[in-house]
């Protein structure tokens, strides 16, 4: 029998710790498997401290924090020494993704999303990482159609154990991505935009999970 599939939550780029209590709000009641924190491009002292004040907002509600930089910091160190629970690179960056596997062993998750093809989703997963991201925004802002996103989640859940997230751009998006068995819902401006705050955001994505799960 499968497990049942999670929620990831995906935060804007984060300039400074203002951010904390809306993840907080939005972890609260535990339904949140993990988060992963954009941070910007800073140096590395800023970026650890970035992660040590906001980090705590979703590991005291059970999530897991993954960490991701849009500048050229050491992310494994940022990871380690600000107390997160792995990192997230986007990309082919092979070589990377096989550093940060080494660096940081078992103990921390390493994630990869940016996946342009079926040929590149298998030689990431083939270098040890410990999920799949696929649909996320382009960096232009552009998205994936749904149905691309679906077949590439349905494909990669079927066939590999490797655990996958397939991003959500709207509450309305979640049913049909769940069914395809992927192990976790990615959603972001879905929640942080959300008319009435991302805690009944979440609380809206995780009602659908239920239902999926209880007609199984």
């Amino acid at each position: 029998m499968s497990e049942p599939t999670r929620l990831y939550l995906i935060t804007p780029v984060l300039e400074d710790t203002s951010f904390a209590p809306t993840l907080a709000e939005a972890c609260k009641d535990g339904a949140v498997a993990a988060v992963l924190l954009r941070l910007p491009a800073a140096d590395e002292r800023s970026l650890v401290n970035l992660v040590k004040a906001v980090a705590p907002a979703a590991q005291e509600h059970g999530a897991a924090v993954i960490v991701s930089t849009e500048g050229e910091a050491d992310l494994a160190n940022v990871a380690v020494r600000g107390g997160a629970d792995g990192a997230h690179v986007s990309g082919q960056d092979l070589d990377l993704v096989r550093e940060l596997r080494e660096r940081l062993k078992a103990e921390r998750a390493v994630g990869v999303g940016g996946i342009r093809t079926k040929d590149d989703a298998m030689t990431m997963g083939e270098a040890g990482v410990d999920y799949l991201l696929f649909g996320e925004p382009r960096p232009d802002g552009s998205l994936p159609s749904l149905d691309s996103v679906a077949e590439r989640a349905a494909w990669w859940a079927e066939i590999f154990e490797t655990p996958c997230a397939a991003f959500a751009p709207d509450l309305a998006a979640v049913e049909t991505l769940a069914a395809t068995q992927a192990e976790f819902i990615a959603l972001g401006d879905a929640v942080w935009h959300h008319p009435d705050g991302p805690a009944a955001a979440v609380k809206a994505a995780a009602e659908i999970l239920g239902r999926l799960e209880a007609s199984r």
